[in-house]
């Protein structure tokens, strides 16, 4: 066990996040306005992006990596903020690490509480289709329930490249969208963090009558009580920061932070080295 793995919490210590790419933003977005007062640091593995056409062990691997470099900084809390990594890594971590862990699941329960037509429509990757989480969702909460399943090939790459609106994007979802729509869902669960930054251009496609679902304030909300829980959340009342660091172009990250959420913020580089992610050295 690496001393990362030992080291125990510490209120003043980061709340990790980390997902592919871009996609796990919109996530950080909805912690970063739940809990102001803490620091965080977010990790792109945009080298690696996208997750959805991985292997689960390969996914297993790069999470494992990530979790490392988040501990050695000072991780107390961890957000798999991308559901292909918490479907195929979240129980590892969590056997793996001491710190807690929060993971993405789709949002297939409020859907089925909600929907008036029976059907529920879920957008997500192969490997989140894949995953225990996803069916034990849909076993445990979606009983009496038609719950149809689509994925988006090429939507996550779409989104890295900042087209959030374009031709490609718009006949991908289309695509993806048709079974869904022909089957009468009235409610969409967005099952990638990648997907709410195109949320207004589905919303055009679907119509008003169908609503969208997807967590990010659920797990912020998530995070929030594990931090009570395990005693901490950051004392004092200074507002928090965040670093952004990416295993990709840090110029091409820090573009989609301005574009995306009007953000602008310096990004750090980081490399990848016999499995484990370090800072970029060079200068």
């Amino acid at each position: 066990m690496s001393t990362a793995m030992k080291q125990p919490a510490r209120q003043d210590g980061p709340i990790g996040v980390f997902d592919s790419g871009v996609g796990g933003l919109s996530v950080w977005r909805a912690l970063r306005a739940r809990l102001p007062k803490e620091d965080f640091l977010y990790v792109a593995d945009s080298l690696n992006c996208p997750y959805g056409s991985r292997s689960a062990q390969e996914i297993a691997a790069l999470s494992r990596g990530i979790a490392e470099y988040l501990l050695g900084r000072g991780a107390k809390l961890i957000v798999v903020a991308c559901n292909t990594a918490s479907a195929a890594a979240l129980a590892d971590l969590r056997q793996t690490f001491a710190v807690p862990f929060v993971g993405m699941v789709p949002a297939v329960k409020p859907a089925a509480g909600l929907t008036k037509t029976g059907v529920v429509g879920v957008l997500a990757t192969p490997m989140t289709f894949e995953g225990r989480l996803y069916h034990e969702v849909v076993e445990q909460y979606a009983e009496g329930v038609r719950v149809i399943s689509s994925t988006c090939d090429g939507l996550v790459e779409r989104i890295e490249a900042g087209d959030l609106g374009g031709p490609e994007t718009l006949s991908l979802l289309r695509t993806c969208l048709r079974p869904i729509l022909e089957a009468g869902a009235d409610t969409l669960v967005l099952g990638c963090t990648h997907y709410p930054f195109v949320a207004e251009a589905i919303q055009r496609l679907v119509g008003p009558a169908v609503r969208i679902l997807e967590p990010s304030a659920a797990v912020a909300e998530q995070a929030a009580r594990v931090l009570n829980r395990e005693g901490l959340c950051r004392p004092g009342t200074a507002e928090g920061t965040t670093r952004f660091a990416t295993s990709g172009s840090p110029r091409q990250f820090a573009a989609a932070l301005e574009a995306m959420l009007g953000l602008q913020a310096p990004v750090s580089h980081l490399v990848w080295s016999q499995g484990r992610l370090l800072d970029d050295p060079s200068p």
